[in-house]
């Protein structure tokens, strides 16, 4: 089976350590090529996003700080990307982002996985 994640290059937004380098291990496990974990915003140049990342996994949350806005930046560029958070509100998500996937914590290595190579347009759903 090919790894889904062949060769991409994938920004983590995640502040939990333990949870950003399981991520990062998960990625590199399926075949991305770099992985670069943030733990806060103010660690990535948001114009340079659309450059340096094939795609992304974003935390709702960093640090008390939310994400949103580096999402529709994200979004804005064409950088596809999941949410993946504890955060419960669904249908917020779902109305500001439609089409984007939430992984909600805790979630399977295969789930988060297998959408951030749908968001990237690999694979298939099932």
């Amino acid at each position: 089976m090919p790894h889904l994640l062949d060769g991409l290059r994938i920004l983590v937004l995640e502040d939990e350590f333990l949870i950003a380098m399981d991520v990062e291990q998960l990625c590199r496990d399926h075949g991305a090529g770099e992985v670069v974990v943030a733990r806060d915003l103010g660690e990535i140049d948001g114009r340079k996003v659309a450059t340096q990342f094939d795609a992304a996994i974003v935390d709702l949350m960093l640090g008390g700080t939310s994400t949103l806005e580096f999402a529709a930046g994200l979004r804005e560029t064409g950088v596809p990307f999941v949410f993946a958070s504890g955060y419960s509100d669904a249908d917020e998500i779902k109305a500001s982002f439609p089409g984007v996937r939430l992984v909600t914590k805790p979630y399977s290595g295969e789930d988060l996985v297998e959408a951030v190579a749908l968001a990237y347009g690999r694979g298939s759903p099932s």
